[in-house]
């Protein structure tokens, strides 16, 4: 079982990184990703944009834990409202895939982020994608003041 230190390192790999932009994260293709000809199957670039997604809150103090638990007063959820997907190359079964995560816009209950994905500097994917924070009660809840600071690219915070 890897010591402490080591564990911290290989969960800062999972996580990828907070960037001057907003987010990255790399990610490798396996087998279960892709359907019968090895191409990444359409459905499972959702799954990489959720991860990167994920983690750029994760890593800017936002943890889903935390929301489900009550931390703001009530339990809160995102929600994703829509969604914009351009294919424009397929990724393919061992590629190694940066996932790049940035906010466009926060408005009230609202959050937009750009997201790409990348094989080199090949382009694959791009997504954009607005969500919102609900509460239990399903009713749109007011994007706290302080995460504003921590999902707005640097030049803009």
């Amino acid at each position: 079982m890897p010591n402490h230190a080591e564990q911290d390192v290989l969960a800062a790999g999972i996580s990828g990184a907070l960037t001057p932009f907003g987010h990255r994260l790399m990610a490798r293709v396996y087998y279960a990703d892709t359907d019968f000809s090895g191409v990444v199957y359409h459905a499972r670039y959702l799954e990489f944009f959720e991860r990167g997604r994920s983690d750029f809150l994760r890593l800017a103090g936002v943890h889903h834990t935390e929301l489900h638990d009550g931390k703001h007063g009530e339990k809160i959820v995102w929600v994703v409202r829509r969604m914009e997907i351009d294919f424009r190359s397929p990724a393919r079964i061992d590629d190694i895939l940066t996932v790049d995560t940035s906010t466009e816009d926060i408005s009230g209950a609202r959050i937009t982020m750009a997201q790409k994905l990348k094989r080199g500097d090949e382009v694959l994917v791009e997504a954009r994608v607005e969500a919102a924070i609900v509460g239990e009660n399903g009713r749109p809840r007011r994007f706290p003041k302080e995460w504003v600071a921590a999902f707005m690219p640097q030049g803009e915070r």
